[in-house]
């Protein structure tokens, strides 16, 4: 796991100071603009595309960082490998995909790049609110650590030593080259595509932009295009006259049901073309009625998960309900303590917390297909902007693959849900206080 990496001889006054604590009494600005913008223009080529790109972005990145504290740090890798060893089980496999498109059913080999498990803090431990596969955000992060730099002497602890983030490059590179052997074997692999609908108009463009440097950097030609400029024909996915081998999808249509998604269905469905992460990880993984077996005990029990498991999940996933007309009057009456996402939902698109909900808007709700998640509010972090005290919420986002997470980061905000659009806001490193036995 890679979050802000701390120096082991922090001061003795920390280990006295809580995660929390420091989140509400640290006004420090960390990051040095200078260096961020240096960073971003590693790729000569690019010249000042990224820090542009960047630029029109003012609330991508956020000017200070995230304290957590190393027991919550350690409780969110074991929840995340408790997830991953209940959506190994036969049982939860069978509902899963039972209930999934035919497009899911198919199985290549690869497990599903970039996954991201969302967190809130809560006062009895770290709550798991959202499972994405397609999760958006590592590269952008690794970036922004390489850009921090102490802000006063009583911090300089958390800034030694610096971030490796050359490792964390290498992680996610292996990570893509595993994708790849799990489905090709031994074969060579030397290009992949990065699709997303309109890439260049998306948030997080300047991502493709970094994953593409990444690829090249390590030998793998590396482009970003829009599924409307590939073609299908003769068994081969093309795009500009050239066969594609690898796509790193970034849709949000996650079982490629589109008419211009249509070329790379095919190429999938046929084996013709690697694509990370497809659609049978999202059914296992992202759907949102996974948090409804995740929440259920007794369904866990059934399906042989370990008392381990169970119980880190009880303490863990808010229990979620799915909205049918049955249960309207009795979700309506519990709104307030609620959180209502639809079930293939992306980015807070659609998701509405219950206190806030019209007559209107439920309807909308009970028309859909959606989940009722017991409400966790976020944890805060107080910050400084020009001299103005914010008190802004934030949530923790864990980047992982094959259960094993590779970044923690924060992203922070003002509103129901994440937004990237407020002062002060945006991803923010998180670092991880050292554990008490070692202050």
């Amino acid at each position: 796991m890679s979050p802000m990496n701390t120096d082991l001889t922090a001061p003795p006054w920390l280990a006295q100071v809580s995660a929390d604590a420091l989140n509400q009494g640290s006004f420090c600005r960390t990051l040095n603009l200078e260096q961020l913008a240096r960073q971003l223009e590693r790729d000569p080529r690019l010249g000042t595309v990224l820090p542009d790109m960047v630029r029109a972005r003012p609330h991508l990145f956020s000017s200070t960082v995230v304290f957590l504290s190393a027991e919550v740090a350690q409780r969110i890798s074991e929840i995340i490998s408790a997830v991953e060893n209940v959506s190994a089980l036969p049982g939860y496999r069978t509902q899963a995909l039972m209930r999934a498109p035919v497009i899911a059913q198919h199985a290549f080999g690869p497990l599903g790049a970039c996954m991201g498990y969302d967190f809130h803090l809560s006062a009895s431990g770290p709550q798991l609110i959202e499972v994405n596969t397609n999760a958006g955000g590592i590269l952008l992060n690794t970036v922004l650590s390489r850009a921090q730099q102490s802000c006063c002497k009583e911090m300089d602890w958390a800034f030694a030593p610096k971030p490796s983030a050359d490792d964390l490059e290498q992680t996610l590179f292996d990570m893509f080259q595993a994708e790849w052997r799990y489905q090709r074997g031994d074969a060579p692999w030397n290009s992949i595509l990065i699709v997303d609908d309109a890439p260049e108009a998306q948030y997080l463009a300047p991502e493709f932009e970094l994953f593409r440097q990444l690829f090249e950097r390590f030998g793998v030609r590396a482009a970003v295009a829009d599924p409307s400029a590939l073609r299908w024909h003769d068994g081969k996915l093309w795009h500009q006259g050239a066969a594609v081998a690898m796509v790193y999808n970034r849709l949000t249509d996650f079982y490629l049901e589109e008419a211009s998604h249509q070329p790379l269905r095919h190429a999938y469905e046929s084996g013709a073309v690697v694509l990370t992460p497809h659609p049978r990880a999202h059914a296992l993984h992202a759907d949102k009625r996974k948090l409804i077996a995740l929440s259920q005990d007794a369904l866990l029990a059934s399906w042989g998960s370990t008392s381990r498991d169970r119980k880190l999940l009880a303490a863990a996933v808010p229990r979620t309900r799915l909205v049918t007309a049955e249960r309207a009057d009795e979700l309506w009456a519990e709104r307030r303590q609620l959180f209502f996402k639809p079930v293939a939902g992306y980015g807070a698109k659609a998701a509405y917390r219950g206190d806030k909900l019209t007559r209107r808007v439920w309807s909308e709700i009970l028309a859909g297909d959606f989940v009722a998640q017991a409400l966790v509010p976020p944890a805060a972090r107080l910050i400084e902007v020009d001299g103005v005290q914010l008190d802004l919420k934030f949530d923790l986002r864990a980047y992982s693959y094959a259960g094993r997470v590779q970044l923690l980061a924060a992203r922070m905000y003002a509103g129901q849900t994440t937004n990237f659009r407020t002062q002060g806001g945006g991803f923010a490193p998180v670092i991880v206080l050292p554990a008490p036995e070692l202050s």
